[in-house]
């Protein structure tokens, strides 16, 4: 036996831990290296307009198609993913980013285009189909981690890959706006193609679906898959997903994530740009971008630990603290007493997405979804964030330039509320097991 379970806790064998650890490491990495391809577009932001003349409502087209796209996908890729393995699902998506990141960049010299209509839509193009693939990510890291962890371990687990997704970020926070500033736009998504396409090598080489791929027992993660004998199969997890009201709450609540976290993701440089007046390469920049992507590792321990040791795996009264936190950063940024509170409300902010983000669609999905249908859960949740997401893309563009920043706050305080609420009705949600008759 690899693992036993000890008055609710799991021990494991040394052969399993070791491989284990390969194993999260290498794909933790590879989905940390997927972010940098995701997040890049933020610091290209204001270069597109000046480059090419174009206004926030259209940058704004090219968010809003790519996490529509996105969000779609999810959902849609979710049954595939648990129906191939996260492996595979995990390689398709690494090389779909490898290669739309390169041809985005591409578009710069594309000058034969124009700089119009054709010109942007080629850009909204190969972005929506980078969001495709970048779709399969989350997928695969959930749908993988669901057959190595235990239920009791998946909140602290779920915060140790959240800091290591959000190194990915912090590593183009970190140079995005060195390299829009010093060189130009496209290397902002040179650079991660070629991050992206090592750390698919890795993944090709060492990571496997679960334990039993390894020649180690399979583990009994006691989650809404443990006693069901049913076979996978697109009908098991649609029904197993779609029909749950727990799950459902949890996709709506989502939605309200999507428009919170991308709203403020998306722009928020380009807030500091034109509202703040600091460029993308200035000290205060840096250690603001710097400290909002430490805050999100931060808030990832925070919530995946308490949930576990305090909450007893309840992921709701987490999600619904960070909720709350994002309603009082959002009023901060609403009113904007000086850059130094508006900082500290962004840093606050990141801790707050990052604690509702883990808590959902990191480990909710694997909890209520169980591990034959977490992709299909994480799908579901991932993607209804990132429709509720996409309305911040052409949307808040238009916002933005009829009403000005002063509009930015305001606007998503609404949707953290919303958030809240469900997950107040949530509270004391487990997911059921058919073995443990409870």
């Amino acid at each position: 036996m690899s693992t036993t379970s000890i008055l609710g806790k799991v021990s494991h064998t040394r052969d399993f831990r070791r491989r284990r650890a390969l194993n999260w490491l290498v794909l933790g990495f590879t989905y940390s290296a997927m972010y940098m391809g995701r997040y890049n577009l933020s610091f290209a932001n204001k270069s597109l307009s000046s480059t090419y003349g174009w206004d926030k409502t259209q940058i704004g087209a090219i968010i809003s198609a790519a996490l529509l796209i996105y969000g779609m996908s999810a959902m849609f890729n979710g049954p595939i993913a648990d129906k191939i393995g996260g492996r595979k699902s995990m390689l398709i998506g690494a090389t779909g980013t490898v290669i739309f990141n390169f041809f985005f960049g591409l578009g710069a010299y594309f000058g034969f285009l124009g700089s119009g209509a054709l010109l942007l839509a080629y850009f909204a193009t190969v972005w929506s189909l980078n969001s495709y693939f970048q779709s399969f990510s989350a997928l695969s890291l959930i749908k993988v981690n669901a057959s190595w962890f235990h239920i009791s371990e998946r909140g602290v687990f779920s915060a140790i890959f959240g800091s290591m997704i959000q190194s990915g970020r912090m590593l183009i926070f970190a140079i995005g706006g060195f390299l829009a500033a010093a060189y130009e736009w496209q290397w902002v998504f040179f650079v991660p193609s070629v991050v992206v396409a090592i750390m698919g090598f890795l993944t090709y080489k060492y990571v496997q679906n679960g334990p039993e791929d390894c020649g180690l027992p399979t583990l009994d993660v006691q989650d809404a898959s443990s006693g069901d004998t049913e076979k996978v199969s697109f009908k098991y997890v649609i029904r197993k997903v779609f029909t749950n009201p727990v799950t459902l709450t949890i996709a709506f609540a989502e939605f309200c994530t999507g428009f919170v976290r991308h709203g403020f993701e998306q722009w928020f440089p380009r807030y500091m740009q034109e509202a703040q007046n600091l460029a993308t390469d200035s000290p205060i920049f840096q250690k603001g971008a710097f400290s909002v992507v430490a805050a999100g590792i931060a808030g990832a321990f925070f919530a995946g630990t308490l949930s576990d040791w305090v909450f007893k795996g309840r992921r709701a009264p987490m999600a619904f603290l960070g909720y709350v936190t994002q309603i009082i950063c959002l009023i901060i940024v609403w009113k904007a007493p000086s850059v130094q509170w508006v900082i500290g409300a962004f840093i606050a902010n990141s801790f707050a997405i990052s604690v509702v983000h883990s808590m959902l669609s990191g480990t909710a999905s694997m909890d209520f979804g169980g591990k034959k249908a977490a992709a299909t859960a994480a799908g579901l949740f991932d993607g209804m964030q990132y429709v509720g997401g996409s309305v911040v893309g052409i949307g808040m563009g238009w916002l933005l330039e009829r009403f000005g920043w002063g509009a930015w706050g305001p606007s998503m305080v609404g949707f953290a509320v919303l958030g809240a609420v469900m997950m107040a009705f949530l509270w004391n949600a487990r997911p059921a097991t058919k073995g443990s008759g409870h």
